[in-house]
């Protein structure tokens, strides 16, 4: 459907929702429909290097319409929710020169959080962070993480409480503060030259969990498993502190069994995605939807265009 160029606001429609919910499939029915480019805001496939178990769009659907930030960066690059927040607000100026919608789909609300409302200052201390690293050595994850949900119970219900960096970080900030780090998130949202439109895509629990097993599965297929084994050398990176990869690095490391690593995968899976849609949930701008619901969506977003342009 193409859109009259006398449109006086451009359009960012994010497709939001857990992992394996079905969103890249809805993301492609949405472009086609609006002629409109994808913009990623999952961050794991960012990475060149991760591929099988971070689900990336595959070449045909690649070919469907053009995609930006997927394949972007190595996992050798440091690369932040800030540093995203400007390289994406940048190339959202590109294409809305050609465009009047751009779809952003993926699942990483803090990226996508950073784009639509930007970026707090957060207070930060290398110090302090060197001294919680080495608590973590030595005392756990589970120690560290217990102390961010008593200081922090917003962001330990929401946060992977798996990614020690994420424990660190909000205890970090604590420490150099005196507040949670969930408080740097409620400030007044920065302005934006462009109107958004959230999609929250859902399915009942038994669905998508279903959905998430069959998807591990399908990665066994692929070779899952020889792919975490080409990056065991860098397994320290942050891009690799990642479902699906650190069950197979302690498989390997002699930890658990093959079976015991597949279980993880999928059983860590469905964790993180319950934290996604409780994420996603806090947003009173979303709307929720069934990846079915596709004539809806539609609906949602020629709707906006109207009242953007009226």
């Amino acid at each position: 459907m193409a859109l009259l160029k006398s449109a006086k606001k451009k359009l960012l429609v994010v497709i939001a929702g857990p992992t394996a919910v079905g969103k890249t499939a809805v993301s492609l029915t949405l472009a086609n429909h609006f002629n409109a480019p994808i913009l990623s805001f999952d961050s794991r496939q960012f990475y060149r290097e991760m591929t099988i178990g971070t689900a990336k769009p595959d070449a045909s659907e690649l070919k469907k319409a053009e995609h930006y930030f997927i394949d972007s960066l190595s996992i050798h690059d440091r690369y932040t929710s800030g540093q995203f927040e400007l390289d994406a607000l940048q190339k959202l100026n590109e294409l809305f020169e050609q465009n009047e919608v751009v779809i952003a789909v993926g699942g990483s609300g803090l990226y996508i959080n950073a784009l639509c409302y930007g970026i707090d200052e957060i207070p930060t201390s290398e110090t302090v962070r060197l001294k919680l690293i080495e608590r973590w050595k030595k005392e756990g994850l589970e120690k560290l993480q217990q102390e961010v949900k008593s200081v922090d119970p917003d962001f330990y219900a929401i946060s992977d409480m798996q990614n020690p960096r994420r424990v660190i970080r909000a205890l970090e900030v604590f420490e150099v503060s005196g507040n949670p780090y969930s408080h740097y998130r409620k400030n007044q949202a920065k302005n934006r030259d462009f109107e958004t439109l959230w999609l929250g895509l859902n399915l009942e629990r038994e669905a998508l969990f279903n959905q998430i097993n069959q998807r591990v599965d399908l990665m066994l297929q692929k070779g899952l498993p020889d792919e975490v084994r080409s990056l065991e050398p860098f397994k320290e990176l942050k891009a690799l502190k990642t479902v699906g990869y650190q069950e197979f690095f302690d498989y390997f490391d002699g930890k658990h069994s093959f079976e015991r690593a597949v279980d993880l995968v999928k059983r860590n899976t469905r964790v993180f995605a319950k934290k996604q849609i409780a994420w996603f949930s806090r947003n009173s701008e979303l709307t929720w939807y069934l990846p079915t619901d596709t004539t809806r969506m539609i609906q949602s977003i020629e709707q906006k265009i109207h009242e953007i342009n009226f």
